[in-house]
């Protein structure tokens, strides 16, 4: 009996451990979990306060900034009071000053017709005068007129011997050998800055890209024409032909500036006009050119529009005569002229003048990467660059215009577009970019970003299809 008591005494004193372990565990537990309620009540409370207290500094700056606007219209609202008091009171003292102005000018007006009147009565009354007065009057007419005429036949006759050929639309001399002499040396000291690898980084002649093939071609032309006239041997003719807008004209200026020749521009449409003076005018011109002591590149613009082939039915004699003089003037190798033509007609040229023609050079539609060269160079100069201040006396009087942001548009955006301008000629891309510029300036931000370059690149491309299309269907 006394085992078994002890064997119940034990197994009750491992219950009430047991009972009070479990309900140990349990205090703790309840402990803890409510330690877990006070912290998650102490954050809420803290994210309460902190958005009470953040709705009240918002709420501050609100009445701040309505306080900031509120004062800003009280200045602006004193502001226009006053400018209207001033120009009231500028008004005022205007109309009275205008007052005494025209009073002070009509006493002066009627002054001096009184003097004019007596000094005219004079004369009237007065014989002797009155002869006097009309010999005088009439010598004096013809004085002027005989002046004025011999000046006018003068100065024709220095400028038919001086002066530039009419045809002549554009060249690196002046109009006179003394004229231009300022512009053409800063010009010179201009590109001599520029350092000697610039057409081979990227931007071939200037603002035209050009194939690499074609761009090494024309610069060892200009090296040939350059020794050529170093040691005085005959120089060659040239032809470039190719689509409207692909660098004939810019090429054939860099050609004549990297050989060290003067330059001249003319367009076969000028030529026809002048009917039977078209002879003239070319010898004029040819007579002009030799006078280079250069030597000069003649550029010859759309050539095909008066040397085309004679047998034509609808070319005139004025034209046959212009064409056979051109031919005259040409017929053996001049050491003094380069003649270079330009046309997106080849065949139609005459024989004689295609005989003439010692290099030919095709200028074709640019591909993808001279089109991403080309978008590059017109982007840093219609966008990058608009806004800036020019140099020279006139941009003191013109308003600059507003510098343009470009936000987003990277290289490979720059490459859609080149991918997307297929068929485009120099000269599209050009306008392109200058359609991009219109409407950055037609935002109201003024910042070009990738989805208004995207969409100006799409209009024009689709302007550009509809534009071929229209040439098939006139061709059809």
């Amino acid at each position: 009996m006394a085992k078994y008591e002890d064997e119940l005494a034990r197994k009750r004193m491992q219950a009430e451990n047991e009972y009070h372990r479990v309900r140990n565990q349990e205090l703790v537990k309840l402990q803890e979990d409510s330690s877990i309620r006070l912290e998650q009540t102490r954050l809420e409370t803290e994210k309460h306060i902190q958005a009470l207290r953040k709705q009240t500094i918002e709420e501050q700056a609100k009445l701040e900034h309505e306080k900031i606007r509120e004062t800003a219209l009280a200045k602006a609202v004193g502001r226009v009071d006053e400018i209207k008091q001033n120009e009231e009171i500028n008004r005022r003292d205007q109309l009275v000053e205008g007052d005494l102005v025209r009073e002070k000018w009509i006493s002066i007006i009627n002054t001096t017709f009184d003097h004019i009147g007596g000094g005219f009565k004079a004369i009237l009354t007065d014989r002797n005068k009155l002869v006097v007065t009309v010999g005088g009057v009439t010598a004096l007419a013809a004085g002027v007129y005989t002046t004025r005429e011999g000046a006018r036949v003068i100065w024709g006759y220095v400028d038919r011997i001086l002066g530039q050929p009419s045809l002549i639309r554009e060249s690196s001399r002046g109009k006179y050998p003394w004229s231009g002499t300022f512009s053409r040396a800063k010009s010179t000291l201009a590109r001599l800055a520029k350092p000697e690898s610039v057409s081979n980084n990227g931007k071939g002649f200037g603002d035209v890209i050009l194939h690499p093939s074609l761009s090494k071609r024309i610069e060892q032309l200009a090296f040939a024409t350059e020794n050529t006239k170093l040691h005085q041997a005959p120089f060659r003719n040239v032809l470039f032909y190719g689509p409207p807008g692909t660098g004939k004209t810019m090429a054939a200026r860099e050609l004549a500036y990297k050989s060290g020749l003067d330059y001249a521009l003319m367009t076969g449409g000028d030529v026809a006009p002048l009917g039977s003076q078209a002879v003239t005018k070319i010898h004029e011109l040819f007579d002009w050119a030799k006078k280079s002591n250069r030597g000069l590149l003649l550029f010859i613009d759309e050539a095909d529009a008066f040397l085309c082939e004679r047998n034509k039915t609808y070319m005139s004699e004025a034209q046959r005569s212009a064409l056979n003089a051109l031919l005259f003037r040409t017929g053996d190798q001049s050491k003094d002229i380069v003649l270079a033509l330009a046309t997106n007609r080849p065949g139609d040229l005459d024989s004689a003048v295609a005989d003439r023609i010692d290099e030919v050079l095709e200028f074709p539609l640019p591909g993808e990467e001279e089109r991403y060269k080309l978008l590059k160079l017109y982007l840093d100069k219609y966008i990058a660059q608009a806004g800036s201040r020019q140099s020279g006396l006139s941009s003191l009087f013109k308003a600059n215009p507003q510098k343009i942001e470009i936000k987003g548009l990277s290289d490979d955006i720059i490459k859609e577009a080149a991918a997307k301008t297929d068929g485009f000629s120099g000269r599209e891309i050009a306008k392109l970019m200058a359609s991009v510029q219109a409407a950055v300036y037609g935002s109201d931000n003024c910042i070009l970003d990738a989805s208004l370059f995207r969409e100006v690149v799409d209009y024009k491309v689709a302007e550009h299809q509809q534009r071929i299309k229209l040439a098939a269907s006139d061709k059809a």
